[in-house]
């Protein structure tokens, strides 16, 4: 599992030179004269190391090129203020959607847009709504990406059933899997199952690996071990 010492994105370690260097941030997109990357090539500015978890995830997800959802969320689930469990998850869901489907579609200015707003409804499902209310935020977070990509309005006719049906199965497959509660799964969860619902409903393939493995079991104190799919002993 990471701990944060290496690459907060691909987890290689980090080089440090004498000399600075122009870097581009891999999260807000902004250049800065720094002496320490990855032996890949990534660099995290300090704000962005320092910032808060919803900051944080809009703006990876609005300068990220990427298109798995799945490998995103990863990323972002690594960075230390993306805790174990959390109400970021309930945006982090929606925005790597978003993100995946508008980088596919190529319209990037609409992402940045579409991502704004998901951020705001977001702000709405606050953390344990899923034991104070047995509604998962992970599964309304596919709800608002769906809505948001079709421009769903409590008046509309199609979209508003289909979103509605993409939230209550994604619910129903959280729950399959029993509790108590984690953030990580149940993100997991959400994406794959708003993945495959874009591809039966809309014909739209978003990428996503064909074997998901939970990165974060030892921060979870509640892990289901081998009772979670997701779960390797040694990832």
């Amino acid at each position: 599992m990471n701990n944060n010492a290496g690459c907060l994105i691909c987890e290689k370690e980090l080089t440090y030179s004498q000399i600075p260097e122009p870097l581009e941030c891999v999260v807000c997109g902004r250049t800065f004269q720094e002496t320490v990357k990855c032996s890949n090539g990534h660099f995290i500015c300090n704000q962005c190391h320092i910032g808060g978890a919803t900051d944080l995830i809009a703006n990876f997800c609005c300068n990220s090129t990427m298109t798995n959802p799945i490998a995103m969320a990863q990323i972002l689930m690594r960075h230390p203020q993306v805790k174990m469990h959390g109400p970021e998850h309930h945006f982090l869901v929606p925005a790597v959607l978003l993100a995946s489907f508008y980088n596919l579609k190529g319209e990037l200015n609409l992402k940045r847009i579409k991502i704004g707003l998901a951020q705001q409804r977001s702000q709405k499902v606050p953390g344990g709504f899923c034991g104070s209310h047995g509604n998962c935020g992970a599964g309304v977070g596919t709800g608002i990406f769906f809505s948001i990509i079709t421009e769903t309005t409590p008046l509309s006719g199609k979209t508003w059933q289909l979103s509605n049906l993409l939230t209550g199965g994604c619910l129903v497959e959280i729950a399959r899997k029993g509790g108590p509660r984690c953030c990580k799964r149940d993100t997991y969860t959400a994406i794959s199952h708003a993945v495959n619902f874009v591809k039966e409903n809309l014909n739209i393939t978003l990428p996503v690996s064909d074997e998901i493995i939970c990165e974060f079991h030892s921060r979870n104190r509640q892990c289901l071990y081998t009772n979670c799919e997701y779960y390797r002993a040694n990832p």
